[in-house]
């Protein structure tokens, strides 16, 4: 997973948030926690996806915050490339070129589009984007509240229910049977889950 000093996340030390913010501000505070030892399992989560984030915590606090967010030029040359001239033709939209696999039905009907094939895939995926949008949101907070669940609270009372809950888009049943969780736990299951449920009526 690619993250970088701005990433937004959240520490915990067994059921206690150390910290949250961003990777390096979570990592400067973490750290001495790492270096006392002691207490629970320390933790970093991504705070949107719930993906656990590893950290080098080797050495100092300030060597910590260097291999995270290094010094700028550090990793690149001290001048930059002149830009590329580019001749007369389309101009670059990032296009991404890779094999996609059709039946030759697929194919025929693609040939007959205005614009040709690329441009028909190009609307086709715009508009599934748009109908699905909704949809992909509420999976995305669906999976990342039960990332980071299965994580912390897989041994908490009630996380089958809570699980069924979270799914089921029920969240009276969610809170009520997360309520018996470490608070910490708790409140940042509650606040990854929220896009699941759907603006409180």
């Amino acid at each position: 997973m690619d993250t970088s000093a701005q990433t937004p996340c959240i520490a915990f030390e067994g059921s206690r948030c150390i910290a949250c913010g961003d990777l390096a501000h979570v990592a400067v505070k973490t750290k001495p926690v790492i270096d006392r030892g002691g207490k629970g399992p320390v933790l970093i989560f991504h705070d949107q996806t719930g993906e656990l984030i590893e950290v080098d915590f080797r050495g100092t606090v300030e060597d910590v915050r260097n291999r995270i967010a290094p010094k700028v030029g550090e990793d690149q040359p001290a001048s930059a490339e002149e830009p590329e001239t580019r001749g007369p033709g389309r101009p670059r939209l990032g296009v991404v070129a890779r094999e996609v696999t059709l039946l030759p039905r697929h194919w025929d009907w693609l040939a007959t589009q205005p614009g040709g094939a690329s441009v028909a895939l190009r609307k086709l995926v715009e508009e599934a984007r748009r109908a699905n949008e909704g949809k992909d949101c509420l999976r995305r907070a669906q999976e990342a509240a039960y990332r980071f669940m299965s994580a912390m609270a897989g041994n908490e009372n009630g996380f089958e229910e809570v699980t069924r809950a979270l799914f089921a888009g029920n969240r009276e049943r969610f809170d009520e049977m997360s309520g018996s969780w470490p608070a910490d736990i708790r409140e940042q299951a509650r606040k990854m889950a929220a896009l699941a449920f759907g603006p409180v009526a």
